[in-house]
């Protein structure tokens, strides 16, 4: 646990008791801070105090002595309109932040010397696999490494740091909302494409919450910028008119950058010193296929290389990273047809990810629905033999897919599961794929993507016919 000071002596309200909250409790106590701590959900009430935490009903105290809100990252904060506590924390001239805003002051206390290096990732899809990649390549070399942020446990509830480590940490925009003084010695921002909007109003206010980790780092950190789409290479381009002394890599997935990191063809180049070199061969990065995973792997080099890691080094790393849960994980394979688990993809352009990479692909797709629907999708169509439709999107996604693409309504996982195996096996095509890309959020079935991955790899064991070892896959 990381015990925070900054509110030593003062009173602190802490809302919503999941992990990330109850690591806060913790940290602010064990920091000398009073906490009064509340959730609207009974069960988390119950939970928390079945651990022994002692609980304040924020809705009925007086918030005169409140010096802080700290918030769970999903609970609304501006969008669509601003929670309840938010609303009693700005009548009282409380802030309101998260557990990375307490992080960020407890190392900002820090002599400069004790202070570890801090990298944070962000964009819309791949943070987690590049947060995860600069982790093992880290690791590797012999570097002290902590992972955390939006991935794993509770920044709060890790070690503290040690003089000459590093805290990698995947940042999400809810996350990012609520830091006002991280200065991350090296920032990413991978790519961006329309998320969160109900969260953040718009676009443009979902692109400027991803913004604001650069404007927190100041003009001593390095930024790490991926220019494959077109808002994120205007950013690049902005911020070099804005920090014209600064350290500013791009990266790309399928152009050449000056100065910058970039794949072409099956070949990693970095263009960091006078002319580019080949780093490594994509096609060894074996848990890492795909054009996104080409991005993600420049970023990580990027990133390393800026820390003193050898491109060698950080080469052998990267072929032997096994790649993540529930991002292309092989869970089985049934007479030559694998079952990819891609639950991650709560979005059709994480999905688009997966569907490049394999064809014939018998998808399982639908959850809770998010703007934009599967319009970006068309042109993987081709490689679609049939798609295996569940939950709330189910409706929508059967009219979207009308007319061009086989489809079945299935309602849930289970049956979607079933039918995919049932199709693919009585096809006999070369190459098939069973993928649960689902191309939706999983609230409507599941507590989460965690757990819908879970249930699929646990349905896939189940089947009738018996299942290979799994393999891991990205």
């Amino acid at each position: 646990m990381i015990p925070v000071h900054a509110f030593k002596g003062r009173r602190v309200a802490v809302f919503g008791l999941g992990r990330t909250g109850l690591a806060t409790i913790r940290a602010l106590l064990a920091g000398g801070a009073e906490v009064s701590a509340w959730d609207d959900s009974e069960a988390s009430r119950a939970s928390a105090e079945a651990q022994g935490f002692v609980l304040d009903d924020l809705n009925r105290r007086d918030w005169g002595d409140i010096a802080a809100l700290v918030l769970s990252p999903g609970v609304p904060l501006t969008h669509p309109k601003p929670h309840r506590m938010v609303e009693l924390a700005h009548a009282v001239g409380a802030p309101v932040i998260g557990d990375i805003e307490l992080f960020a002051l407890e190392i900002a206390a820090m002599p400069a010397k004790r202070r570890p290096k801090i990298i944070g990732i962000t964009g819309t899809n791949g943070k987690s696999t590049t947060t995860a990649l600069i982790g093992h390549i880290l690791r590797e070399a012999g570097r002290n490494v902590t992972v955390a942020g939006n991935i794993g446990d509770a920044v709060l509830a890790q070690d503290p740091p040690r003089p000459g480590s590093y805290f990698v940490l995947e940042l999400s925009s809810y996350q990012i909302d609520l830091t006002q003084s991280l200065q991350c010695d090296i920032a990413i921002l991978l790519n961006i494409s329309p998320d969160h909007i109900d969260r953040h109003g718009d676009f443009s206010g979902y692109f400027a919450a991803k913004q604001r980790l650069f404007a927190m780092q100041g003009e001593t950190g390095v930024a790490v910028i991926g220019v494959d789409d077109a808002e994120t290479s205007d950013f690049y381009s902005r911020l070099r008119m804005q920090r014209p002394d600064a350290q500013l890599l791009p990266i790309s997935a399928g152009r050449v950058v000056p100065h910058g990191v970039y794949a072409l063809g099956n070949q990693v180049y970095e263009a960091l010193g006078v002319a580019p070199q080949s780093v490594m061969q994509l096609d060894r990065a074996r848990a890492l296929p795909g054009r996104h995973n080409a991005q993600n792997i420049a970023a990580a080099l990027a990133t390393v290389r800026m820390l003193g890691i050898g491109a060698r080094v950080a080469a052998d790393a990267i072929a032997g990273f096994g790649g993540l849960a529930h991002r292309q994980e092989q869970v089985g394979e049934i007479s030559g047809v694998r079952f990819i688990n891609d639950s991650k993809a709560t979005n059709a352009e994480a999905a688009m990810q997966a569907l490049a990479c394999y064809d014939p692909i018998y998808w399982i797709a639908g959850g809770r629905p998010k703007a934009g629907g599967l319009e970006v999708l068309k042109p993987f169509f081709p490689r679609i033999a049939k798609a295996y439709l569940i939950g709330e999107a189910e409706a929508r996604f059967a009219r979207e897919l009308d007319g061009k693409l086989a489809c079945e309504r299935c309602g849930d996982l289970a049956t979607a599961t079933a039918a995919a195996c049932r199709d693919a096996l009585a096809d006999g095509r070369p190459g098939a794929v069973v993928l649960l890309s689902p191309a939706a959020a999983s609230f409507d079935q599941f507590a989460n993507f965690e757990a819908r991955g879970d249930a699929f790899r646990a349905l896939v064991s189940g089947l009738d016919v018996p299942v290979a070892d799994a393999e891991t896959g990205a």
